[in-house]
């Protein structure tokens, strides 16, 4: 008798012995688009334009997308691609947020010289590297033999 083999369709161990790239694709551009959203909601302010007035604080949501978003990728890639790969949407984020804030569109300095900045990028990449880390500090899983 010969040991059962899985493959890819039936979701045992060996469907994540090959990265799938569609779906590792559509992860790092979701971070991309995040990426983007975050670095332009960063300067929203309560300050009676577009928010109500409120004292001029900092509206910092895209902090708190951040925070929730980019580690939940980090995890959806280790789940469903590999443990190896598990960092390309930070990586992605990361890299985003970088080029189009240090040369944003039509040359522009999108990425604001002060404090939010680095919230933005504490926020985002901290959470996302403790969680690839624990993907990676996992045991792998496998079927027992036969």
């Amino acid at each position: 008798m010969t040991a059962p083999t899985s493959t890819p369709a039936s979701g045992g161990a060996g469907a994540r012995d090959r990265p799938d790239w569609t779906l590792l694709a559509v992860l790092a551009g979701d971070a991309v688009l995040l990426a983007v959203l975050e670095l332009f909601f960063l300067p929203l302010r309560l300050d009676g334009y577009v928010l109500p007035r409120l004292g001029d604080l900092p509206f910092l949501v895209s902090v708190l997308l951040a925070v929730v978003t980019t580690p939940w990728l980090v995890t959806r890639a280790a789940a469903l691609v590999s443990r190896r790969l598990a960092g390309v949407p930070l990586a992605a984020w990361l890299l985003t947020l970088l080029v189009l804030g240090a040369g944003g569109p039509g040359g522009d300095v999108v990425l604001l010289v002060d404090w939010r900045t680095l919230a933005l990028l504490g926020a985002g990449a901290l959470p996302a590297a403790v969680a690839l880390g624990n993907s990676l500090a996992r045991k792998p899983t496998r079927p027992p033999a036969s």
